[in-house]
């Protein structure tokens, strides 16, 4: 039998397999002899133009080619996330979470519980031509706040007007979201402010501000009686764009036809327009609080009474102080706004009944319109809008004014309880005015304010009158009390106290302005076993009718119960 050569015993006998012995191997025949069949072609998926070649060249179809694989389907959610990829999302100190987007090519910064899934919807839409379910939106918006939250950034957000180090902002809040930036050199609108704004649905546009006009265009729509109160007008609306409280209120009174409301609309048109301009006074610190967290200026109007804790609320407003409400009912969580706000109050009546209330307005009494001056609404606006972008800028440089002086400015030396206020005027007030015009003015004020509320007050014209009799007056509050009564009937008038204990109660609110007339009250117990409380009325010794010392206190200082 005949020996199959082998690769194998070549290699072990140390020579290398020749060409005719590795070609007389069985498995070399075979594979010689054997037809191999071409590879099968791959056709790519998306190559259009490959498979419209291939079938062409190919008599049938080719049964072997690979099936177009079909793209994942993906969810909406999934979908709307990858749309939010370029949006920043942050916090605020609080916790409140908002996103800044593009809308129309500007920067807007929306709340996300609020306006972010409206706009979550549209670029949806824009993306597929089909709506986001309600389902969907809700699922994004849950994830992109914890990413707010824990993620992003921690940012103040403000309501119209931003302080920031040395610079103000003021939202004009118009569509392409621009903005004045205010610095000790000049003012100029910035396309993309460093602050962040917040705006709700009645925000309205301030007008683009134009430069070389005068404070003087906004004289004849104030229909003020004294020269005084016009600066005053114009003080207030300095206050209200600083930015930084303390604020003091506004208050417009005088008989029915003096555009009490008119005026009232068109100073928060200069600063904070909005809509509705004016509105009733809340009657609880909640809805309060909810005005004052979406509105940079709140004017109320048609007043007639202020009850106690609204004037104490408004006073929270003026000089800082937060409002603590309960979240949810179903739950004991607190929300605390604290905000510090310019107001403006209107009513026919002297409504101001509280002295910690009366010590940081400004009272200006309006006169009633000749009937040959009066106006039509239209006729007002249309003559006020023509002129309101330079009543801007007049403005505007007024703050520069203040913002370059106020690092500088010498110490008044006797200043008020609205401390920051006086001085912040004070160093503007040289773009309008000579220098010291603004406290002149603001002393006298206050100075009426005092009168008019003790001349209203039956408790202070006794004090008052028994404390300038010949060696005062001694007595308890229950003695007192009823000498009130004497004079003007017991609980006939509203502002007789009801008790010898509300009647000392309302002595200590009236303490600051009596001694600013000449009255010292003081209260002291008896030694005996009894310890009656005394009351000492007496004409103070250095008593002065000028209400700039009725309170050098801080603006900090709690108010009286």
């Amino acid at each position: 039998m005949t020996k199959v050569k082998d690769f194998a015993d070549s290699h072990k006998a140390g020579r290398l397999a020749n060409v005719a012995d590795v070609m007389e191997l069985p498995f070399v025949e075979e594979l010689a002899t054997t037809k191999v069949k071409p590879a099968k072609k791959r056709v790519p998926v998306d190559a259009a133009d490959a498979v419209d070649a291939e079938t062409k060249s190919s008599p049938a179809p080719d049964a072997t080619a690979v099936t177009p694989v079909a793209p994942v389907r993906r969810t909406p959610s999934s979908l709307m996330l990858d749309l939010t990829k370029d949006v920043d999302f942050f916090h605020t100190p609080d916790g409140r979470t908002f996103a800044d987007v593009q809308v129309n090519g500007a920067r807007r910064t929306l709340s996300l519980q609020a306006e972010f899934p409206s706009w979550l919807k549209r670029a949806y839409y824009l993306a597929t031509g089909g709506a986001a379910t309600a389902e969907a939106v809700q699922q994004v918006v849950g994830v992109l706040g914890a990413r707010a939250s824990f993620d992003g950034a921690s940012r103040t957000l403000s309501v119209r007007a931003a302080a920031q180090d040395d610079r103000i902002y003021l939202d004009l809040a118009n569509d392409a979201s621009q903005a004045v930036e205010l610095t000790a050199a000049g003012w100029a609108v910035v396309d993309t402010p460093h602050a962040r704004f917040m705006r709700s649905d009645a925000t309205q546009p301030l007008p683009v501000p134009a430069r070389g006009g005068s404070i003087e265009l906004l004289r004849p729509f104030v229909n003020v009686t004294s020269e005084a109160d016009w600066r005053l007008i114009v003080a207030w609306l300095l206050a209200a764009l600083r930015a930084r409280g303390p604020y003091p209120v506004l208050v417009l009174t005088g008989e029915q036809g003096t555009s009490k409301s008119t005026l009232s609309r068109l100073l928060r048109s200069l600063v904070d327009p909005r809509a509705p301009a004016e509105r009733p006074i809340p009657r609880d610190d909640r809805d309060l609080a909810v005005a004052a967290d979406n509105a940079h200026v709140l004017a109320f109007g048609n007043l007639s009474t202020l009850t106690t804790a609204q004037s104490d609320a408004l006073c929270r407003l003026s000089t800082g102080g937060g409002f603590g409400v309960r979240g949810l009912y179903e739950n004991r969580q607190e929300v605390v706004f604290d905000a510090t706000r310019p107001v403006i109050l209107n009513g026919i009546d002297d409504f101001i009944s509280r002295s910690d209330l009366a010590d940081r307005t400004i009272i200006v009494r309006l006169k009633p319109i000749n009937e040959a001056n009066r106006r039509t609404e239209k006729q007002l606006w249309d003559a006020f809008e023509a002129v309101r972008p330079q009543i801007l800028g007049a403005l505007y440089d007024g703050v520069v004014e203040g913002l370059r002086r106020l690092p500088d400015l010498p110490r008044a030396v006797a200043l008020p309880r609205m401390a920051d206020f006086v001085e912040w005027l004070r160093a503007c007030e040289t773009a309008y005015w000579p220098e010291g015009t603004f406290l002149s003015a603001y002393n006298s004020n206050r100075h009426e304010a005092v009168e008019c509320l003790l001349d209203s007050d039956p408790v202070a014209v006794l004090v008052r009158r028994l404390a300038q009799g010949p060696g005062g007056w001694e007595g308890t509050a229950s003695e007192l009390l009823r000498l009130v009564e004497n004079e003007h009937g017991r609980y006939d008038f509203g502002g007789i106290p009801r008790s010898a204990k509300l009647l000392s109660q309302h002595l200590s609110r009236q303490k600051t302005f009596l001694r600013a007339v000449g009255v010292r009250i003081e209260m002291t117990r008896e030694g005996d076993r009894v310890r009656k409380r005394l009351i000492r009325l007496d004409a103070a010794p250095d008593g002065s009718d000028s209400a700039s010392t009725a309170s050098a206190t801080s603006n900090g200082e709690s108010n009286a119960a």
